[in-house]
């Protein structure tokens, strides 16, 4: 009821797709009735991203009152091994162990601290360097910074490849300003440019995407065309992205009729290819852009770079001019990944209908505001598809559909996820199809 109701705007939408009814059968089982057969149920309660919440706990936060709900998005009661006693948005979380865990030798440790806010190097330094901190995730940093402060001595690094994807998003929709709010950014006003499939099939050409690695990721990432890049079963060979190609960019932008200006701008009538590039504050993605807005001037694109705090920009707040659901800007950079091992959530989220606008409190995950009647069709055929060889065949033709058939959205690395932990914490097992804190029950003090 709280992520399916049409007014919420729910993130993980996708992980309900088909559920009919959820009814209590005893205190500790459920069952969830989907309206066709499923191939795969593991969406709603399974993973990091769609939790269990409690009915009586969210009672008053369905539909448009979802985000109002402070008091309960701040305190969830779940069922897991901590319970949250404080939140300070953008600051501290403060948990205690959970007297009701399933488990009653679980968790060793009596309460856990999460900082937020802050910077990757920061959260590295502290865990690292400093020892402040027992764990540090998303650390991305360059190599050689990560490789110096691992010499401090306190922590360690770990990575491992899952799916994580950096990436870049086209903004199918106009996020000019000079337009209203009921309507800037939303499917009612297609962009003036990037509508058009030769300029952003020239915006990708244009991307060096090995250079990025060797500068932002060295052996933690790999250079991809793909936006499921795993597992093997559902990765594409879509390979063409990997060689930069400035002369056939430009080739095609002028037989698309962008015409070179005097300023080295290429326009067509009285529109500039002159994009607005966001992404989040961190010292790769900064060099990330300026790598790119170097290319994008080798064939004559203009642009204006941005970056916004982490905690602003992936923060969701409907009143806030930042976020990347919002999308105001043409272009943005971040990257997202899947929980478990089978895309098809993932792949749904671009479900005509299902992007940010203002009747769902800019909530959603069709961040581009794709619409494709013919994808829409693969979604519901993948949703009934038992046959893995057909499932891998069907992700691999919506993984092509939404990048090298439309470029809607342009991947451009492979990313490991690299996080670090003190010496002294036992227990830690990196889990690249969930969330990093999937054992935590598990975690001990070494040596108590």
């Amino acid at each position: 009821q709280y992520c399916m109701d049409p007014e919420g705007g729910c993130a993980q939408l996708a992980k309900f797709e088909g559920v009919e009814s959820v009814e209590a059968i005893d205190a500790q089982t459920t069952k969830v009735t989907f309206s066709t057969a499923k191939p795969n149920p593991y969406g709603p309660f399974v993973g990091g991203q769609s939790p269990v919440i409690q009915a009586a706990q969210f009672a008053d936060c369905l539909g448009a009152r979802a985000p109002e709900c402070t008091e309960a998005n701040f305190g969830p009661i779940g069922t897991g091994p901590f319970v949250v006693t404080d939140f300070k948005p953008n600051d501290v979380i403060t948990l205690v162990a959970n007297d009701n865990y399933r488990d009653p030798n679980k968790p060793a440790f009596a309460s856990m601290t999460f900082k937020g806010g802050g910077s990757a190097e920061a959260s590295g330094r502290a865990v690292m360097e400093t020892g402040e901190f027992d764990y540090g995730w998303n650390l991305q940093l360059a190599p050689d910074v990560i490789q110096k402060m691992a010499q401090g001595g306190k922590g360690v690094p770990v990575s491992a490849f899952g799916a994580l994807v950096e990436r870049l998003e086209m903004n199918l929709t106009n996020p000019s300003p000079d337009l209203p709010p009921e309507t800037r950014a939303t499917v009612a006003e297609p962009h003036p440019f990037l509508s058009e499939l030769a300029v952003r099939k020239a915006l990708s050409m244009a991307i060096n995407r090995q250079e990025l690695v060797d500068v932002g990721y060295g052996d933690a990432g790999r250079p991809t065309c793909n936006l499921v890049p795993a597992p093997a079963l559902y990765a594409s060979d879509n390979t063409e992205c990997l060689t930069q190609d400035i002369a056939g960019a430009n080739a095609l932008l002028d037989e698309a009729g962008w015409a070179m200006g005097a300023d080295g701008v290429r326009a067509k009538g009285d529109v500039r290819l002159s994009i607005l590039y966001q992404t989040s504050t961190n010292a790769v993605r900064q060099d990330f852009q300026a790598l790119i807005k170097d290319y994008w001037s080798q064939i004559g694109v203009e642009t204006e770079l941005r970056n916004l705090d982490g905690s602003v920009f992936f923060g969701g707040d409907p009143g806030s001019p930042d976020t990347f659901q919002k999308f105001y800007a043409d272009v943005e950079m971040y990257a997202n990944v899947f929980d478990g091992t089978d895309p098809q959530a993932y792949l749904a989220a671009y479900r005509c209908g299902n992007e940010p606008k203002p009747s769902s409190q800019w909530q959603g995950e069709n961040i581009n505001r794709f619409c494709d009647p013919a994808y829409d069709a693969m979604i519901d055929e993948l949703a009934k598809t038992g046959d893995l060889e057909k499932r891998g065949e069907l992700g691999k033709a919506m993984n092509d559909m939404l990048t090298k058939d439309s470029y809607t959205i342009v991947p451009l690395v492979d990313r490991g996820r690299v996080s670090a932990h003190a010496n002294s914490l036992g227990g830690v097992v990196l889990n690249v199809f969930d969330s990093e804190t999937w054992n935590v029950a598990d975690w001990y003090r070494i040596g108590n």
